[in-house]
């Protein structure tokens, strides 16, 4: 028996790239971003803020609606597989990369750009 399953949350770190293959099949690929806060371990150490970069790929239907929703800064909720592919390169160099194929995924919260830009002293003098 073998598992191969990946569970992501994290934000969206450019528009999705579609194109369409064999039997005008649509493939979406983007980047998402997953950071892991900073902390102060218990010896005192500060650790600093970490942030993986994955590779997406989506298949389908599911390339259709990344297409039609998803953009830069969206948070998203992703479950799929690994997957590593190889190629070689112009100068017959062999290149590897691996990347994650979407099963199921959910739209969480949209761009940042999107949000309302008002600070709390705006809001205050606006409910005054």
């Amino acid at each position: 028996m073998s598992v191969n399953k990946v569970i992501l949350l994290g934000r969206v770190g450019r528009d999705p790239d579609v194109r369409y293959v064999a039997q005008n099949q649509p493939v979406a690929s983007f980047t998402l971003a997953t950071t892991d806060r900073a902390y102060t371990n218990a010896n005192g150490v500060q650790v600093p803020e970490r942030t993986e970069w994955h590779n997406i790929v989506m298949w389908g239907k599911n390339a259709e609606i990344a297409e039609r929703y998803i953009r830069k800064g969206t948070q998203i909720y992703l479950e799929g597989r690994l997957r590593t592919r190889a190629w070689e390169d112009r100068n017959q160099v062999k290149r590897f990369t691996t990347e994650i194929y979407v099963e199921t995924f959910e739209l969480l919260a949209r761009p940042r750009e999107g949000m309302s830009q008002q600070t709390p002293d705006s809001q205050q003098a606006a409910g005054e």
